[in-house]
């Protein structure tokens, strides 16, 4: 490697030492997590008939890239009925890839980005829902914080750290829950609710307990991004992706990561609509346009660059602190199997307890996934499929 990759890497790694894989300081004390609430109208008929009231609140959260405060949204919705003893449990829902402007967040679709179906089984089920809109998606508060304005696409610390504020938050809006709640999420949510489990350990003041995580297609283990930009075999999904991530850490970091040395050509012509949100044309459409090629890493210093940072929102980070479960399928277009392999192997090193079901197209809240998130709340031992693995 030349002098100027060395460099280039030493910046990268001082960047990511300054703010830690998962940083785990004393989580900030408040006197109300909870910033401000309105009620949510713009949503499907359906969802509001499974509601007996929803609204956008604004929290207190923390970036994971600094540490810094973060003022995000969620939609928080409860179930109609009386709360059962001990309260309604808390299922905090996490979405799927999105863009990268405010308007890409789920509080801002009547569907929220597709989740209505989801949430309206939860509800149905006797949960209240939380559905995150991640650091710099969203609404903005009325005191916003420098992290506010950049979304650090695909941070595993900064996705974990949001989900858990959001479930923070919704216990102290809704007086009704329990003081238990579920990480749900797929894609980068399902990134987010993997590691959301491992960073619940920051947060156990108040017997507030994370029981259990289900993952869908996570964007777990995502070294692999870097060798399919490098050899120039990028699917269009992740071609995507890699736009959404560059641009991401541009915002946080921009003497180190620097847009053209990932970028050219067609890519570069077609970079705002790669990480836009808008219906039609959809960015997996735009990205066909688009070869691989013109997003291959400039050099090998541009190369160990991409390579420092995957290695920061890689997962596992650590042990995860209640039972998992992860589904996936063998030929995802975003995430391969090998990838999604890679992560469990880990985390099942970590002594992590995790039920694995191989489940294509798998989404949010079906029979399966109710019924392990009503064991985990039951207090029920876990399968763990962990056992037999390399």
């Amino acid at each position: 490697m030349t002098r100027r990759g060395l460099a280039l890497v030493s910046a990268a790694v001082l960047v990511l030492s300054a703010c830690g894989s998962h940083p785990a300081p004393e989580a900030k004390q408040t006197t109300s997590r909870v910033l401000g609430s309105v009620p949510l109208t713009n949503v499907v008929d359906s969802l509001r008939d499974a509601a007996a009231s929803m609204n956008v609140v604004t929290h207190v959260s923390r970036s994971g890239i600094n540490d810094w405060e973060s003022r995000p949204t969620a939609s928080v919705f409860v179930p109609k009925g009386a709360a059962p003893q001990g309260g309604f449990p808390i299922v905090v829902l996490g979405h799927h890839i999105t863009g990268l402007s405010p308007g890409c967040a789920p509080s801002q679709s009547a569907t929220l980005d597709g989740l209505a179906p989801a949430v309206e089984a939860l509800l149905r089920t006797g949960y209240v829902v939380a559905v995150p809109d991640l650091q710099g998606l969203g609404p903005l508060s009325a005191d916003p914080t420098p992290s506010d304005k950049n979304h650090p696409y695909l941070d595993s610390a900064t996705a974990g750290y949001n989900m858990i504020d959001a479930a923070r938050a919704t216990h102290e809006a809704v007086p009704q829950t329990s003081a238990q709640w579920v990480a749900v999420g797929a894609g980068e949510g399902g990134q987010g609710a993997w590691a959301a489990n491992e960073l619940a350990i920051n947060y156990s003041e108040d017997n507030f307990k994370i029981v259990g995580s289900v993952s869908i297609s996570p964007m777990a283990d995502v070294d692999g991004l870097a060798d399919a930009a490098w050899d120039g075999i990028l699917t269009d999904d992740q071609k995507v992706e890699l736009s959404r991530l560059l641009a991401g850490l541009h915002g946080e970091y921009p003497d180190v990561v620097k847009l053209d040395d990932f970028r050219r050509g067609a890519a570069t012509q077609q970079w705002d609509a790669l990480l836009g949100c808008q219906p039609a044309p959809s960015a997996q459409q735009v990205a066909a346009q688009i070869p691989a090629a013109d997003l291959r890493p400039a050099s090998e210093d541009a190369l160990a660059t991409l390579r420092g940072f995957l290695k920061k929102i890689t997962l596992p980070q650590a042990p995860a602190q209640a039972p998992m479960m992860v589904l996936y399928g063998d030929a995802d277009p975003l995430t391969p199997a090998a990838w999604t392999d890679r992560a469990l192997d880990a985390a099942c090193k970590f002594g992590d307890t995790i039920t694995i079901q191989k489940e294509p197209q798998a989404q949010p809240a079906s029979e399966a996934q109710l019924a392990w998130i009503a064991d985990r709340f039951a207090g029920k031992p876990a399968p763990n499929d962990c056992a037999g693995r390399p």
